[in-house]
């Protein structure tokens, strides 16, 4: 039985709806750290961890610089920085290049977390509309790790998962609902 370590997200346009669905169907002790990059317009903050945080009633903040990954929190990038994780399974921000018109990337994010947990990494890509993510899946599934995309004819914007099944043949193809039953039996590693 595979075990493992973390959950990287992507979503974009339709993303907050998506996440919620998602993130609820979670047990209220969800013990693995999820790691989630949701296109943002720049700005010089966000409250997306304080809304989800008060929608989910979950420990959930915006990632740090060199900040070391904890069981159990949800973490999200914040505007205008790329948010990667590090082989001691800490974060870095960074303020490379857009990869397809954003910062932070999925990609990035999934390159990195593929590169650090490999097989014990799990990735979920939601609606978006463009194609961000699919390369970061391609990235995940070769290190060994478990690929799972939203059904993109139940996504508000089916680009985004398009593109990666376009590009790999992910091990779940799913509904919001599934996705989160499926996310809350990684956890007791009965999947």
């Amino acid at each position: 039985m595979k075990e493992y370590e973390a959950i990287v997200v992507g979503a974009s346009a339709g993303g907050v709806e998506a996440l919620i669905s998602v993130f609820s169907s979670l047990p209220s002790q969800f013990s693995l750290p999820v790691i989630t990059v949701l296109h943002l317009p720049d700005q010089r903050h966000s409250h997306l961890a304080e809304v989800f945080e008060r929608r989910l009633h979950r420990p959930v903040r915006q990632a740090r610089d060199k900040e070391t990954i904890e069981p159990g929190m949800f973490y999200f990038a914040g505007p205008s920085y790329h948010l990667s994780v590090e082989r001691d399974y800490s974060f870095s921000l960074s303020q490379e290049d857009r990869v397809h018109y954003s910062r932070p990337a999925i990609d990035l994010l999934f390159d990195s977390a593929a590169d650090a947990y490999g097989q014990a990494l799990a990735g979920v890509l939601l609606t978006g509309a463009n194609a961000d993510g699919a390369r970061g899946m391609a990235s995940i599934q070769n290190a060994g790790g478990l690929t799972i995309v939203q059904d993109p004819r139940e996504a508000s914007v089916s680009v985004m998962p398009e593109a990666a099944l376009r590009l790999i043949s992910p091990d779940h193809i799913l509904s919001l609902n599934g996705i989160g039953k499926l996310l809350a039996e990684l956890e007791r590693g009965t999947c």
